[in-house]
């Protein structure tokens, strides 16, 4: 596999060729694929860290894997490049950290991925379920799953018109403003990078903060899409957890990596309504609960684990099936 130049930027959905990290595809058999992705040594989001960045964040090679996903949609399966995807379940593991270790020049992933399930409507093929390995090397570095789905651009138009009116929203948002998390609170030197407001600690273990959107951010609004993208969702799960770990002594400082985390996206988070993310009370060994909830409905839920580099050795199991909700 080839290493030496990008993908064409419209395969994977991303305006910046800079935000391509998928370098080659491959079709060894109907349901397995071969995905050639290269890191960056620095990245402004992904690398930004209060500490010396000494790993690489796995939510990088997550969205390699999540780059992947329209490469088999798109090259493979013949879904044409207009379609809009939803993504609806997302789970990975760590298996070994070490694998993750940034060197002198940039890192070299294979992705090696399978369909598990095909989603149908009648007989069309709409959305699948797809397992990624990421090899380094010869150390596994990441273990993924994503269910996603697709449908043709009219019909998300009249999907999220029909949404957004019975909201009271109007045809096109626009981001409600507010005030941001102090950096150091989440592991960042660039306030740009945070995405929660300062957290609320509650009696019962709980801590709460607003998601904060900012449709100009670089790599989490790449293009415009018309509400919150699952990994910016994911992202503030993963910073308000690292504030409720800190502050529980579970890890020691917010430059710890996410090892493991299963989300699944039940509806549209909509940037133009107040998003309220929660985790509950942080317990020994255990994953971090968080949910995302704007009014009247659940948008998401998440379960992320932590650990510091040089202590979390040799990540779990990877968690169950993803199960096929909406966003």
């Amino acid at each position: 596999m080839q290493f030496t130049r990008t993908l064409a930027k419209e395969v994977v959905h991303r305006a910046a060729v800079a935000e391509v990290f998928l370098t080659d595809a491959e079709r060894p058999s109907d349901d397995e694929l071969l995905l050639a992705a290269q890191l960056p040594r620095r990245h402004a989001y992904y690398h930004d860290t209060l500490e010396p960045r000494t790993h690489h964040d796995p939510l990088l090679l997550l969205e390699a894997c999540r780059q992947g996903i329209f490469v088999v949609a798109h090259r493979y399966l013949d879904v044409p490049l207009g379609h809009k995807f939803l993504l609806r379940a997302v789970e990975f593991e760590v298996p070994d950290p070490t694998a993750l270790t940034c060197g002198d020049l940039p890192t070299e992933a294979v992705i090696a991925v399978r369909i598990e399930h095909r989603f149908r409507i009648r007989a069309a093929v709409t959305g699948l379920r797809l397992r990624f390995t990421c090899t380094i090397g010869t150390q596994e570095a990441l273990l993924a799953r994503i269910d996603y789905s697709w449908m043709p651009p009219e019909d998300w138009t009249r999907l999220r018109a029909g949404q957004r009116g019975a909201l009271g929203l109007p045809d096109v948002p626009v981001a409600l403003p507010g005030p941001r998390v102090d950096p150091a609170l989440v592991g960042r030197r660039d306030p740009a990078n945070t995405v929660i407001s300062p957290p609320r600690a509650a009696d019962d273990g709980t801590r709460t903060a607003h998601l904060v959107v900012d449709t100009t951010h670089p790599s989490l609004y790449d293009h415009w899409v018309d509400h919150v993208p699952g990994m910016l969702e994911l992202e503030a799960f993963r910073q308000l957890a690292l504030t409720a770990a800190v502050a529980a002594g579970a890890v020691r400082t917010p430059a710890a990596l996410p090892v493991g985390l299963t989300a699944r996206f039940r509806c549209f988070a909509e940037m133009d309504l107040p998003l309220r993310c929660r985790t509950a009370p942080v317990l020994p060994g255990a994953g971090i609960e968080c949910t995302l909830r704007q009014p009247g409905a659940v948008a998401a839920e998440a379960r992320i684990r932590l650990a510091e580099p040089d202590r979390s050795g040799r990540a779990g199991v990877l968690a169950g099936r993803a199960a096929h909700g909406a966003v």
